[in-house]
Protein backbone atom coordinates (compact mmCIF):
# COMPACT_ATOMS: atom_id res chain seq x y z
CA UNK A 1 0.00 0.00 0.00
CA UNK A 2 0.95 3.30 -0.83
CA UNK A 3 0.29 6.41 1.31
CA UNK A 4 1.46 10.35 0.29
CA UNK A 5 2.50 12.51 3.44
CA UNK A 6 1.77 16.33 3.71
CA UNK A 7 5.68 16.80 4.98
CA UNK A 8 7.30 20.27 5.89
CA UNK A 9 10.42 18.46 7.37
CA UNK A 10 9.50 19.19 11.17
CA UNK A 11 9.42 17.04 14.02
CA UNK A 12 5.42 16.21 13.59
CA UNK A 13 5.56 14.93 9.71
CA UNK A 14 9.41 13.14 10.05
CA UNK A 15 8.29 11.03 12.81
CA UNK A 16 5.05 10.23 10.36
CA UNK A 17 7.09 8.46 7.87
CA UNK A 18 7.99 5.54 9.99
CA UNK A 19 4.73 5.56 12.10
CA UNK A 20 3.47 4.95 8.91
CA UNK A 21 5.15 1.83 7.98
CA UNK A 22 4.83 0.42 11.80
CA UNK A 23 1.42 1.30 13.11
CA UNK A 24 -0.22 1.06 10.02
CA UNK A 25 0.92 -1.19 7.80
CA UNK A 26 2.15 1.00 4.74
CA UNK A 27 4.81 -0.51 2.36
CA UNK A 28 5.58 3.12 0.10
CA UNK A 29 5.46 6.50 1.92
CA UNK A 30 5.58 9.44 -0.41
CA UNK A 31 6.19 12.71 0.70
CA UNK A 32 5.29 16.20 -0.67
CA UNK A 33 6.70 19.75 0.36
CA UNK A 34 4.96 22.54 -1.16
CA UNK A 35 6.92 25.94 -1.29
CA UNK A 36 4.54 28.80 -0.47
CA UNK A 37 7.39 30.81 0.72
CA UNK A 38 9.46 29.33 3.86
CA UNK A 39 12.81 30.19 4.10
CA UNK A 40 14.79 28.54 0.97
CA UNK A 41 16.90 26.70 3.48
CA UNK A 42 13.89 24.85 5.12
CA UNK A 43 12.84 23.76 1.91
CA UNK A 44 15.89 22.39 0.93
CA UNK A 45 16.32 21.07 4.66
CA UNK A 46 12.70 19.26 4.08
CA UNK A 47 13.64 18.12 0.73
CA UNK A 48 16.96 16.26 2.39
CA UNK A 49 14.83 14.84 4.51
CA UNK A 50 11.98 13.64 2.64
CA UNK A 51 14.54 11.79 0.24
CA UNK A 52 16.34 10.02 3.20
CA UNK A 53 13.71 8.76 5.27
CA UNK A 54 10.63 8.60 3.05
CA UNK A 55 10.34 6.17 -0.20
CA UNK A 56 9.43 9.08 -2.60
CA UNK A 57 9.66 12.75 -2.45
CA UNK A 58 8.26 15.96 -3.98
CA UNK A 59 8.58 19.58 -3.94
CA UNK A 60 6.19 22.04 -5.46
CA UNK A 61 6.84 25.47 -5.82
CA UNK A 62 3.35 27.27 -5.37
CA UNK A 63 4.34 30.41 -4.32
CA UNK A 64 3.23 32.14 -7.22
CA UNK A 65 -0.25 30.62 -6.73
CA UNK A 66 -0.30 31.77 -3.01
CA UNK A 67 0.63 35.73 -3.53
CA UNK A 68 -2.61 35.60 -5.56
CA UNK A 69 -4.84 34.15 -2.73
CA UNK A 70 -3.09 36.69 -0.58
CA UNK A 71 -4.07 39.37 -3.29
CA UNK A 72 -7.50 38.40 -2.80
CA UNK A 73 -7.05 38.47 1.74
CA UNK A 74 -5.83 41.95 1.24
CA UNK A 75 -9.37 43.39 -0.77
CA UNK A 76 -10.84 41.45 1.96
CA UNK A 77 -8.42 43.26 4.88
CA UNK A 78 -8.44 39.78 6.18
CA UNK A 79 -7.54 39.09 9.67
CA UNK A 80 -9.51 36.78 12.36
CA UNK A 81 -9.59 38.03 15.69
CA UNK A 82 -6.48 39.78 14.80
CA UNK A 83 -4.68 37.11 13.08
CA UNK A 84 -3.97 37.92 9.37
CA UNK A 85 -4.56 34.22 8.42
CA UNK A 86 -1.39 33.34 6.84
CA UNK A 87 -1.24 30.00 8.12
CA UNK A 88 -4.90 29.43 7.33
CA UNK A 89 -5.17 30.44 3.62
CA UNK A 90 -2.44 28.28 2.65
CA UNK A 91 -3.71 25.05 3.88
CA UNK A 92 -6.26 24.36 1.39
CA UNK A 93 -3.51 25.41 -1.19
CA UNK A 94 -1.29 23.09 0.38
CA UNK A 95 -3.68 20.35 0.16
CA UNK A 96 -5.06 20.78 -3.43
CA UNK A 97 -1.32 19.99 -4.29
CA UNK A 98 -0.94 17.11 -2.05
CA UNK A 99 -4.13 15.53 -3.57
CA UNK A 100 -2.37 16.12 -7.24
CA UNK A 101 0.20 13.96 -6.20
CA UNK A 102 -2.18 11.36 -4.87
CA UNK A 103 -3.99 10.99 -7.66
CA UNK A 104 -0.67 10.62 -10.25
CA UNK A 105 0.83 8.42 -7.80
CA UNK A 106 -2.39 6.34 -7.39
CA UNK A 107 -1.99 6.85 -3.50
CA UNK A 108 -3.97 4.86 -1.34
CA UNK A 109 -4.37 7.58 1.19
CA UNK A 110 -3.26 10.51 2.57
CA UNK A 111 -1.81 11.40 5.64
CA UNK A 112 -0.56 14.61 7.82
CA UNK A 113 0.56 15.35 10.56
CA UNK A 114 -1.45 17.49 12.18
CA UNK A 115 -2.96 17.19 16.20
CA UNK A 116 -6.40 16.53 16.86
CA UNK A 117 -6.26 19.90 19.18
CA UNK A 118 -5.12 22.33 16.47
CA UNK A 119 -7.54 24.04 13.22
CA UNK A 120 -5.22 22.35 10.41
CA UNK A 121 -6.33 18.70 10.47
CA UNK A 122 -9.91 20.49 9.49
CA UNK A 123 -8.43 22.26 6.76
CA UNK A 124 -6.66 19.29 4.93
CA UNK A 125 -8.84 17.05 5.44
CA UNK A 126 -11.90 18.82 4.22
CA UNK A 127 -10.05 19.00 1.17
CA UNK A 128 -8.94 15.49 0.74
CA UNK A 129 -12.20 13.94 1.93
CA UNK A 130 -13.28 16.50 -1.15
CA UNK A 131 -11.66 13.72 -3.63
CA UNK A 132 -12.72 11.04 -1.82
CA UNK A 133 -9.27 9.75 -0.04
CA UNK A 134 -9.02 7.48 3.16
CA UNK A 135 -7.20 10.56 5.93
CA UNK A 136 -4.32 9.01 8.01
CA UNK A 137 -3.54 11.58 10.84
CA UNK A 138 -1.02 9.56 13.36
CA UNK A 139 -0.37 12.59 15.75
CA UNK A 140 -3.97 12.52 16.45
CA UNK A 141 -5.15 9.14 15.86
CA UNK A 142 -1.86 7.62 18.73
CA UNK A 143 -2.38 10.44 20.77
CA UNK A 144 0.89 11.20 20.72
CA UNK A 145 2.77 14.26 22.51
CA UNK A 146 5.88 16.39 21.26
CA UNK A 147 7.92 14.89 24.38
CA UNK A 148 7.05 11.16 23.20
CA UNK A 149 7.88 12.06 19.01
CA UNK A 150 11.47 13.72 20.18
CA UNK A 151 12.20 10.15 22.19
CA UNK A 152 10.61 8.63 18.95
CA UNK A 153 12.77 10.27 16.73
CA UNK A 154 16.47 9.62 18.35
CA UNK A 155 14.69 6.20 19.07
CA UNK A 156 15.01 6.17 15.00
CA UNK A 157 18.10 8.13 14.35
CA UNK A 158 15.63 11.28 12.67
CA UNK A 159 17.12 14.35 13.35
CA UNK A 160 15.12 17.38 13.94
CA UNK A 161 15.54 20.70 14.58
CA UNK A 162 13.19 20.82 18.17
CA UNK A 163 14.58 19.84 21.49
CA UNK A 164 12.98 19.70 25.05
CA UNK A 165 14.55 23.34 26.36
CA UNK A 166 13.10 24.55 22.44
CA UNK A 167 9.98 22.86 21.69
CA UNK A 168 8.31 25.21 19.88
CA UNK A 169 6.30 24.90 16.85
CA UNK A 170 6.93 26.96 14.33
CA UNK A 171 4.92 27.83 10.50
CA UNK A 172 6.34 29.90 7.79
CA UNK A 173 5.02 31.23 4.83
CA UNK A 174 5.80 34.24 2.63
CA UNK A 175 2.86 36.02 4.54
CA UNK A 176 3.58 35.18 7.98
CA UNK A 177 5.22 33.50 10.64
CA UNK A 178 3.74 31.86 13.67
CA UNK A 179 5.91 30.63 17.10
CA UNK A 180 3.63 28.00 19.77
CA UNK A 181 4.21 25.83 22.30
CA UNK A 182 6.43 24.87 24.61
CA UNK A 183 6.09 27.43 27.90
CA UNK A 184 4.17 30.05 25.37
CA UNK A 185 1.54 27.94 25.98
CA UNK A 186 1.06 29.32 29.25
CA UNK A 187 -0.81 32.78 28.66
CA UNK A 188 0.74 34.54 31.56
CA UNK A 189 4.13 33.84 30.31
CA UNK A 190 5.94 36.37 28.18
CA UNK A 191 7.27 35.77 25.14
CA UNK A 192 11.72 35.79 25.09
CA UNK A 193 12.79 37.70 22.37
CA UNK A 194 14.81 34.96 20.76
CA UNK A 195 11.22 33.16 19.24
CA UNK A 196 11.34 36.42 17.10
CA UNK A 197 13.18 36.45 13.11
CA UNK A 198 11.28 38.56 11.18
CA UNK A 199 10.94 41.31 13.09
CA UNK A 200 13.67 43.45 15.34
CA UNK A 201 12.47 44.42 18.95
CA UNK A 202 10.46 47.35 18.81
CA UNK A 203 12.24 49.35 21.44
CA UNK A 204 15.93 48.96 19.16
CA UNK A 205 13.99 49.40 16.05
CA UNK A 206 15.64 52.54 14.40
CA UNK A 207 15.28 55.91 16.37
CA UNK A 208 13.78 57.76 12.92
CA UNK A 209 10.60 56.86 11.28
CA UNK A 210 10.58 55.43 7.84
CA UNK A 211 7.84 56.30 5.20
CA UNK A 212 6.69 53.95 2.59
CA UNK A 213 3.88 54.59 -0.43
CA UNK A 214 2.10 51.33 -0.85
CA UNK A 215 0.30 51.79 -4.47
CA UNK A 216 -2.66 49.91 -5.21
CA UNK A 217 -4.81 49.12 -8.46
CA UNK A 218 -8.46 47.74 -7.98
CA UNK A 219 -7.13 46.82 -4.13
CA UNK A 220 -4.10 44.91 -5.62
CA UNK A 221 -0.96 46.39 -4.36
CA UNK A 222 1.21 47.36 -7.27
CA UNK A 223 4.36 49.44 -6.21
CA UNK A 224 6.40 50.82 -3.37
CA UNK A 225 7.60 54.63 -3.22
CA UNK A 226 6.75 54.32 -6.72
CA UNK A 227 8.84 51.28 -7.80
CA UNK A 228 6.27 48.54 -9.67
CA UNK A 229 7.20 44.99 -7.93
CA UNK A 230 5.43 41.72 -8.89
CA UNK A 231 3.35 40.32 -6.22
CA UNK A 232 6.42 38.06 -4.56
CA UNK A 233 8.85 40.72 -4.30
CA UNK A 234 6.78 43.42 -3.07
CA UNK A 235 5.80 41.24 -0.18
CA UNK A 236 8.93 39.68 0.53
CA UNK A 237 10.70 43.68 0.36
CA UNK A 238 7.85 44.86 2.75
CA UNK A 239 8.53 41.97 5.63
CA UNK A 240 11.91 43.18 5.15
CA UNK A 241 11.62 46.97 5.38
CA UNK A 242 8.85 46.32 8.19
CA UNK A 243 10.36 43.88 10.55
CA UNK A 244 13.44 46.17 10.51
CA UNK A 245 11.20 48.58 12.44
CA UNK A 246 9.28 45.94 14.57
CA UNK A 247 6.75 46.30 12.60
CA UNK A 248 3.72 42.94 12.78
CA UNK A 249 4.01 41.15 15.68
CA UNK A 250 0.84 39.84 16.88
CA UNK A 251 0.66 38.00 20.77
CA UNK A 252 -2.91 37.09 21.13
CA UNK A 253 -5.80 34.29 22.33
CA UNK A 254 -7.07 32.92 19.57
CA UNK A 255 -10.62 30.81 19.32
CA UNK A 256 -10.13 27.67 17.74
CA UNK A 257 -12.65 26.17 15.70
CA UNK A 258 -12.87 23.07 18.13
CA UNK A 259 -14.20 25.83 20.78
CA UNK A 260 -10.33 25.75 22.43
CA UNK A 261 -8.56 28.89 23.22
CA UNK A 262 -4.92 29.33 22.54
CA UNK A 263 -2.01 31.45 23.13
CA UNK A 264 -0.46 32.23 19.27
CA UNK A 265 2.40 34.42 18.53
CA UNK A 266 2.94 35.91 15.48
CA UNK A 267 5.47 37.85 12.97
CA UNK A 268 3.44 39.25 9.64
CA UNK A 269 5.21 42.89 8.78
CA UNK A 270 4.33 43.30 5.40
CA UNK A 271 0.64 42.12 6.11
CA UNK A 272 0.32 44.98 8.54
CA UNK A 273 1.63 47.56 6.33
CA UNK A 274 -0.79 46.29 3.37
CA UNK A 275 -3.73 45.80 5.48
CA UNK A 276 -3.17 49.61 6.90
CA UNK A 277 -3.04 50.84 4.32
CA UNK A 278 -5.38 49.33 2.38
CA UNK A 279 -8.05 50.00 4.92
CA UNK A 280 -6.96 53.37 5.01
CA UNK A 281 -7.06 53.67 0.96
CA UNK A 282 -10.90 52.47 1.24
CA UNK A 283 -11.82 54.86 4.04
CA UNK A 284 -10.99 57.49 1.21
CA UNK A 285 -13.26 55.85 -1.80
CA UNK A 286 -16.03 53.56 -1.05
CA UNK A 287 -19.00 55.37 0.88
CA UNK A 288 -20.29 55.10 4.38
CA UNK A 289 -22.71 51.97 3.70
CA UNK A 290 -20.39 50.10 1.87
CA UNK A 291 -17.92 50.25 4.65
CA UNK A 292 -20.47 49.30 7.03
CA UNK A 293 -21.73 46.26 4.65
CA UNK A 294 -18.16 45.27 3.75
CA UNK A 295 -17.23 44.98 7.88
CA UNK A 296 -19.49 41.83 7.96
CA UNK A 297 -18.51 40.37 4.89
CA UNK A 298 -15.03 40.84 5.93
CA UNK A 299 -15.98 38.99 9.25
CA UNK A 300 -17.87 36.16 7.49
CA UNK A 301 -14.67 36.00 4.62
CA UNK A 302 -11.98 36.14 7.68
CA UNK A 303 -14.11 33.10 9.64
CA UNK A 304 -14.82 30.53 6.19
CA UNK A 305 -10.71 31.02 5.83
CA UNK A 306 -9.83 29.84 9.20
CA UNK A 307 -12.19 27.41 9.43
CA UNK A 308 -10.42 26.41 5.92
CA UNK A 309 -14.06 26.51 4.31
CA UNK A 310 -12.91 28.33 0.84
CA UNK A 311 -14.69 25.54 -1.36
CA UNK A 312 -17.91 26.82 0.75
CA UNK A 313 -20.32 28.32 -2.01
CA UNK A 314 -20.82 30.99 0.68
CA UNK A 315 -16.98 31.92 0.01
CA UNK A 316 -17.66 32.48 -3.79
CA UNK A 317 -20.48 35.13 -3.59
CA UNK A 318 -18.81 37.02 -0.41
CA UNK A 319 -15.62 37.25 -2.87
CA UNK A 320 -18.29 38.27 -5.71
CA UNK A 321 -18.99 41.41 -3.48
CA UNK A 322 -15.59 41.95 -2.31
CA UNK A 323 -14.46 42.57 -5.58
CA UNK A 324 -17.33 44.70 -7.13
CA UNK A 325 -16.09 46.90 -3.99
CA UNK A 326 -12.16 46.67 -5.24
CA UNK A 327 -13.14 48.56 -8.79
CA UNK A 328 -12.28 52.07 -6.99
CA UNK A 329 -9.87 50.58 -4.86
CA UNK A 330 -7.31 52.46 -6.55
CA UNK A 331 -4.39 55.67 -5.44
CA UNK A 332 -1.69 55.63 -2.95
CA UNK A 333 -1.20 55.69 1.30
CA UNK A 334 1.67 57.04 2.61
CA UNK A 335 2.64 54.94 6.23
CA UNK A 336 4.96 56.24 8.80
CA UNK A 337 6.66 53.29 10.52
CA UNK A 338 8.12 53.35 13.66
CA UNK A 339 9.09 51.70 16.70
CA UNK A 340 6.69 48.58 15.84
CA UNK A 341 3.71 51.16 15.13
CA UNK A 342 2.50 51.41 11.20
CA UNK A 343 0.55 54.84 11.17
CA UNK A 344 -0.90 56.08 7.59
CA UNK A 345 -0.14 60.14 7.17
CA UNK A 346 -1.38 60.84 3.61
CA UNK A 347 -3.55 59.20 0.78
CA UNK A 348 -4.68 60.22 -2.55
CA UNK A 349 -7.23 58.33 -5.12
CA UNK A 350 -8.84 59.41 -8.33
CA UNK A 351 -11.83 58.22 -6.70
CA UNK A 352 -12.01 60.19 -3.84
CA UNK A 353 -15.31 61.04 -2.58
CA UNK A 354 -13.52 63.50 -0.12
CA UNK A 355 -14.23 67.07 -1.45
CA UNK A 356 -12.05 69.69 -0.01
CA UNK A 357 -14.05 72.51 -1.57
CA UNK A 358 -17.23 71.10 0.82
CA UNK A 359 -15.70 70.21 4.23
CA UNK A 360 -13.14 73.13 4.32
CA UNK A 361 -13.95 75.84 6.81
CA UNK A 362 -12.33 78.35 4.55
CA UNK A 363 -14.82 78.16 1.55
CA UNK A 364 -18.64 78.97 1.65
CA UNK A 365 -19.66 76.13 -1.42
CA UNK A 366 -22.11 74.73 1.59
CA UNK A 367 -24.25 77.46 3.17
CA UNK A 368 -24.21 76.33 6.71
CA UNK A 369 -27.60 77.83 7.35
CA UNK A 370 -29.18 74.64 5.52
CA UNK A 371 -27.64 71.86 8.29
CA UNK A 372 -30.35 73.90 10.70
CA UNK A 373 -32.95 72.29 9.43
CA UNK A 374 -31.40 68.74 10.22
CA UNK A 375 -30.30 69.69 13.22
CA UNK A 376 -34.32 70.36 14.24
CA UNK A 377 -34.27 66.41 13.61
CA UNK A 378 -31.16 64.97 14.52
CA UNK A 379 -31.84 63.14 17.63
CA UNK A 380 -35.69 63.96 18.05
CA UNK A 381 -36.75 60.40 19.24
CA UNK A 382 -34.19 60.29 21.98
CA UNK A 383 -35.15 63.95 23.22
CA UNK A 384 -38.72 62.15 23.40
CA UNK A 385 -38.07 59.40 25.18
CA UNK A 386 -36.10 61.75 27.86
CA UNK A 387 -39.68 63.90 27.80
CA UNK A 388 -41.90 61.01 28.76
CA UNK A 389 -39.24 59.56 31.40
CA UNK A 390 -38.70 63.31 33.32
CA UNK A 391 -43.11 63.40 33.13
CA UNK A 392 -43.35 60.18 34.68
CA UNK A 393 -40.65 60.74 37.52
Amino acid sequence: MKVVLSYSGGLDTTVCIPLLKEKYGFDEVVTVTVDIGQPPEEIKEAEKRGKKYADKHYTIDAKEEFVRLLFRLIKANGDYEGYVLGTSLARPLIAEKIVEVAKKENADAIAHGCTGKGNDQLRFENVFYQYGFRVIAPMRELNLTREWEIEYAKQHGIEVPVTKEKPYSIDENLWSRSIEGGKLEDPSFEPPEDIFEWTASPAKAPDEPEKVEIYFEQGVPVAINGERLPGLELIRKLNEIGGRHGVGRTDMMEDRVLGLKARENYEHPAATILITAHRDLEKLVLSRRELKFKKFVEEEWAELVYYGLTNDPLFDALNAFIDETQKRVTGWVRLKLFKGSVTPVARYSEFALYREELVSFDTTAIDQKYAEGFSRFHGLQGRIYREIIKKKE
